[in-house]
């Protein structure tokens, strides 16, 4: 079983690490086998409930969704996000939260957003013994803040942020962070400048390790994905194609059959 130690050793090794988003219990079960650790991401928000971006999300939402990945009985960490409001005003009140995400799914660590701005709650959250997974570059929970999904690390000014940042979360003890929607070359500079892994989305293929969101992995979104996203598969159009001929089964009366029936015995 892997743990929290193996993805904060994994720094500069050949094969990156390997972690997808998880939401429900069938699908943790279908990506564990396949994974370094599992992510309970707040794009919950815009991937199953349909919001615009992810600000909406609440505490009780990753709690339930986390247990919901945790009934999955996964063999590799389970990281679940705070979501927007549960911890940037106040420390206490990120340490409450994140023992509160804890306690109530049984996870493996946090995910919070922001570098030197975070630097007093990650510290306080590791302080109790709770892994925490730093998150810097474009950060979603902020998208309304800044007007829109900004690429970060296109001006030297920007970069030198970047690199501040990643060094503030290795010394506030983060095992990890993401790094997300940053040019390539500034990622790179990123990667090197710290002694933690970093976790590439739409970043680097120098990064330590990457991660998607599973449903744009496999095409399962209505949505054009974002540049950054391969497609592994069409799976919207195989569930169109279900349907569709289970509606004409069912009009047509070719569905149920006899072989669906139960039927009294003889």
């Amino acid at each position: 079983m892997k743990s929290i130690d193996f993805i904060r050793e994994h720094k500069n090794k050949d094969t990156p690490l390997v972690s997808l988003t998880a939401y429900t219990t069938p699908m943790a079960q279908s990506l564990n086998p396949h994974v370094d650790f599992l992510l309970v991401g707040d794009s919950v928000g815009t991937v199953l409930y349909g919001m615009d971006n992810t600000t909406g999300v609440t505490l009780e939402m990753m709690i339930e969704h986390g247990k919901a990945v945790m009934r999955a009985k996964p063999h590799v960490p389970v990281i679940v996000d705070m979501p927007f409001g549960s911890y940037e005003e106040d420390s206490q009140e990120a340490l409450n939260n994140a023992k509160r995400i804890m306690d109530e799914t049984g996870a493996d660590g946090v995910k919070l957003e922001g570098g030197v701005s975070m630097r007093v709650q990650i510290e306080k959250i590791v302080k109790a013994d709770i892994p925490v997974l730093g998150h810097i570059g474009l950060q979603p929970q902020s998208v309304e803040k800044e007007g829109g999904y900004k690429i970060k690390g296109k001006t030297e000014t920007q970069v030198e942020g970047l690199i501040e940042d990643a060094k503030c979360l290795e010394d506030a003890g983060a095992f990890a962070f993401v790094l997300e929607g940053t040019i390539d070359e500034a990622a790179d500079q990123i990667t090197k400048a710290v002694n933690i892994p970093s976790i590439g989305i739409g970043a680097s293929a120098a990064c330590d390790g990457q991660i998607l969101v599973t449903e744009d992995l496999l095409g399962l979104l209505h949505a054009r994905p974002p540049k950054f996203v391969q497609q592994y598969a069409n799976m919207k159009g195989d569930i169109d194609w279900a349907i569709k001929t289970f509606a004409g089964d069912v009009r047509a009366r070719r569905f149920p059959g006899e072989e669906h029936l139960y039927k009294k015995a003889s």
